[in-house]
């Protein structure tokens, strides 16, 4: 089969559009992911285990269960609790809730990086407990967590194709529905493959350049 750059030519309004939509996805679905996973680190750490108990359950039961069936149930299951919220919406909290038992994890082992003797200083000073974690413990945790924070990121950038099964129109999404409509299915699988290779490839750049300024 010859390639054909009339198809390229014809897909690219629909490949800004599923781009886009990618991006949006991907941004909002970090955000949460990033936030929330510090939250079930915080609360994880809390002295009471009726907090530490229930938490634990909940990541736990997310992080095993595959993302796919979480965004079914998010998409198909909670209208039917009079909970409705559009494609996308749905998409970005369930990758953003899937990944942030993943970020959990990732915040939880840099606290844990933190040198016994800073908060033995902060005890020291006498800092409050909230002063302590806002300006001693987690500026120090975050630093280290950076990278493996940014692996996720590429990670979810991969699996936003996933929201095409709850008829959210990202690149793929765009990509399938061009080729059912002109029956080539090449070229705009093409594209979107160099498209994700080429912004994997520039969030990494971003976040060796982020990495490299937090060591300084």
């Amino acid at each position: 089969m010859e390639w054909d750059w009339s198809a390229v030519s014809d897909f690219m309004p629909q490949f800004w559009d599923g781009l886009l939509v990618t991006l949006q996805a991907l941004a909002l679905g970090s955000l949460i992911s990033f936030v929330l996973g510090l939250v079930w680190a915080l609360l994880m750490r809390a002295p009471s285990r009726f907090v530490r108990w229930p938490v634990g359950v909940v990541t736990e039961f997310v992080r095993n269960t595959p993302l796919l069936v979480q965004l079914f149930f998010l998409f198909y299951v909670l209208p039917e609790w009079g909970v409705t919220l559009s494609a996308l919406t749905t998409g970005v909290i369930g990758i953003g809730l899937h990944y942030s038992t993943y970020t959990m994890q990732v915040y939880r082992a840099g606290i844990e990086a933190v040198p016994a003797g800073q908060w033995e200083a902060a005890t020291a000073l006498n800092l409050p407990r909230i002063r302590t974690w806002q300006v001693v413990i987690l500026p120090q945790a975050i630093r280290r967590v950076v990278p493996a924070l940014g692996n996720y990121v590429i990670s979810m950038l991969k699996d936003t194709p996933m929201l095409m099964v709850i008829t959210v129109l990202e690149m793929l999404g765009e990509a399938r529905l061009f080729a059912q409509e002109h029956f080539q299915f090449t070229e705009p699988l093409t594209v979107i493959g160099v498209a994700f290779i080429v912004i994997s490839y520039l969030a990494s750049l971003l976040l060796r350049s982020l990495e490299r300024r937090l060591v300084r």
